[in-house]
């Protein structure tokens, strides 16, 4: 594997395992997705200049973007992972 597909591959797996493990929050009407930032600050880094996930380098969450969230879905249906619709029932769990 080379190197670019392996960093691919990283990234790919990083952005599944944000998603898999987010949960929702609602704030003024608003909802969006947070995960824990417990992977490689590099491949955050590099999810984060692709405008798939944001936040602020002191905090120990990020927020997937509605694209992010969007790619992650593809990706689990790409690599035939089941994507159960229910992580919104983990809402505030983790908080």
């Amino acid at each position: 594997m080379s190197n670019d597909s392996e960093k691919r591959l990283v990234k790919d797996l990083t952005l599944m395992l944000l998603y898999l493990t987010s949960w929702e929050e609602r704030d003024d009407g608003y909802s969006y997705r947070r995960s824990w930032k417990g992977y490689d600050f590099d491949t955050l880094n590099e999810l984060a200049k692709e405008e798939l996930l944001s936040g602020s380098h002191k905090a120990k969450s990020v927020y997937l973007s509605d694209e992010g969230t969007e790619l992650a879905k593809k990706l689990l249906k790409n690599y035939r992972i089941s994507d159960q619709e229910s992580r919104s029932d983990r809402s505030n769990d983790n908080c």
